[in-house]
């Protein structure tokens, strides 16, 4: 399946990337709950490396579904097998999809959440790296973690494997929308990662959490500040209004 994707909505994810980058996945959380999005944390899915306090990933999801895998599999017998074999996995789900991926796309792969077979490893994250995606996000485990590492893709999965997907599943199609640890995603969803996890958001809501977002670190980074030097959450969390008119006259900025 093609993505449904157009220059403008890809003018407005760039126009979003940085700001929404300033916004932590707690922030941003918060913020589509309040909203009344439910469900846009993706459980458990956690960097295999830290990227560190502050550093975030923006990017646009690209989708890969798999199923359990549907009787035996038997070894190429001959040539002509191993020959076939290696053209239905130039045309599978999971290596199409990787051949397409754009700068700035996340990998995104439902892997059901199986804990027994690895979806990549790391010559296909590397491929992954290389084709300019800027995470890779899978529910379930993945391979090779310790060279996984040495590749520098952030990477979100439940744990790790040493056996390749093909022992328990198998992926049946791509850009199509998929179940991510308790997330409903859609391809062209905008995710928003750092070192506690992966949210999903449609585009539209992206653009209000990155026009938002900012100010609330801001004010909480603030917060934290009179916390420290003593203050009491009574008085600062949330912020009382005769804080936030503190705040507002120390930082000269307006929190609405």
């Amino acid at each position: 399946m093609a993505l449904d994707w157009n220059a403008e909505q890809q003018e407005r994810l760039d126009a979003l990337r940085d700001d929404l980058a300033k916004v932590s996945t707690a922030t941003a959380n918060h913020l589509l709950l309040q909203w009344g999005w439910r469900n846009t944390y993706m459980l458990g899915l956690l960097p295999i490396f830290e990227m560190g306090v502050g550093r975030r990933l923006v990017g646009r999801a690209r989708t890969c579904r798999y199923l359990p895998r549907r009787g035996a599999e038997a070894a190429p017998a001959d040539e002509a097998a191993r020959a076939a074999a290696r053209e239905r996995r130039r045309h599978s789900a999971e290596i199409a999809l990787i051949e397409e991926l754009e700068p700035g796309d996340v990998f995104c792969v439902d892997a059901l959440g199986v804990l027994t077979a690895g979806v990549i490893g790391d010559i296909l994250t590397t491929r992954i790296r290389a084709r300019g995606a800027c995470a890779a996000v899978i529910h379930g485990v993945v391979r090779d973690t310790p060279l996984v590492r040495t590749v520098g893709l952030p990477v979100y999965c439940l744990g790790a494997h040493p056996s390749a997907s093909g022992r328990d599943l198998i992926a049946v199609d791509r850009d199509v929308p998929i179940h991510m640890a308790g997330v409903q995603l859609l391809p062209g969803d905008v995710l928003l990662c750092d070192d506690e996890g992966v949210v999903a958001m449609p585009l539209a809501l992206a653009e209000r959490v990155a026009a938002e977002g900012p100010a609330k670190e801001d004010l909480e980074l603030w917060i934290r500040g009179k916390i420290e030097a003593g203050g009491s959450v009574h008085d600062y969390y949330p912020p009382l209004p005769e804080k936030l008119a503190e705040y507002e006259r120390e930082t000269g900025r307006i929190y609405h």
